[in-house]
């Protein structure tokens, strides 16, 4: 699902009470942030900061790194299978986007703009959108499942995320729920983005596709890496505050010696808490 946006914890407080506030004026909100963030990439260009990934390679880098697959098709709450269907052809475009694209050391990787704004003109259509938490039609909507797929492969290389916005609600009960809660990500074009950089001495190169119920994905490296990396969730849970119910967990990484198989450290990657829109106490809600 792609999500109209979440930023950083205290600035979307903040962009929540003044929306809610001035409702008319948010979607020229969003639109001079957007701006703002294309004059930053003009001049990151000009600059010569920071270099973007944009060389692709047909081929395949000879290690795999990663190999995972997200189901496209699910039930979420009562949301029309007609969004779901639709975002596969969405998927599809984005993934023509990203696909092959190698990340070289000092590199670093921008979903916005690799994939950039999803118009009808470039064929997408309407899919699922999160906007405050609340399912609608959109766009373009969809293709937040390749940014969640790009940034948990991501999570199991030595490669730094630099930016990644999470939803601020959870939104649905879990149903076939494969990752951890709390390692989504949320983009919106030129709004918020999923970025990566590549601090190694190591090219990487990003394969994904759609196959026939599965979004697919591979991470893969120009040689083998001394680590192996485990992401697992911690202190999962539901807490209630007043009327409202949050849930939360912790993200933790253990780095592993390929050599040896022992671990060698481990990382808190991110502490979550979000509103949950439905009902917690059902047995549902945990995959129950």
């Amino acid at each position: 699902m792609t999500s109209v946006p979440s930023s950083e914890r205290v600035d979307d407080e903040q962009r929540r009470r003044w929306s809610e506030r001035f409702p008319a004026l948010y979607p020229l909100a969003v639109e001079v942030h957007r701006l703002r963030r294309h004059a930053r990439w003009l001049g990151q260009d000009l600059r010569g900061a920071t270099p973007v990934a944009r060389s692709r390679s047909g081929g395949d880098l000879p290690v795999r790194v990663l190999r995972h697959r997200s189901l496209l098709l699910r039930t979420l709450g009562d949301v029309d299978m007609r969004l779901q269907h639709n975002k596969v052809v969405n998927l599809r475009l984005a993934c023509a986007a990203v696909d092959g694209v190698l990340v070289r050391p000092g590199e670093e990787f921008s979903f916005c703009r690799l994939v950039g704004r999803t118009t009808r003109r470039k064929g997408y259509i309407e899919g699922m959108l999160l906007d405050n938490g609340v399912a609608q039609a959109g766009t373009g909507g969809g293709i937040c499942q390749l940014a969640n797929l790009l940034h948990w492969m991501v999570l199991h290389s030595p490669m730094t995320v630099t930016e990644r916005s999470e939803h601020s609600f959870d939104p649905f009960p879990d149903s076939g729920r494969v990752l951890p809660w709390g390692v989504g990500c949320a983009v919106y074009f030129n709004y918020v983005d999923l970025r990566f950089r590549n601090d190694t001495d190591t090219t990487f190169q990003v394969r994904v596709s759609v196959g026939e119920r599965y979004l697919e994905g591979e991470l893969r490296a120009s040689e083998a890496l001394p680590h192996s990396y485990s992401v697992h969730a911690r202190d999962e849970g539901f807490d209630q505050v007043g009327s409202r119910w949050y849930r939360h967990n912790e993200i933790w990484r253990d780095v592993i010696d390929r050599r040896t198989g022992r671990r060698v450290g481990e990382e808190l990657l991110k502490r979550n808490r979000a509103l949950v829109i439905y009902d917690p106490t059902e047995p549902r809600a945990l995959g129950g």
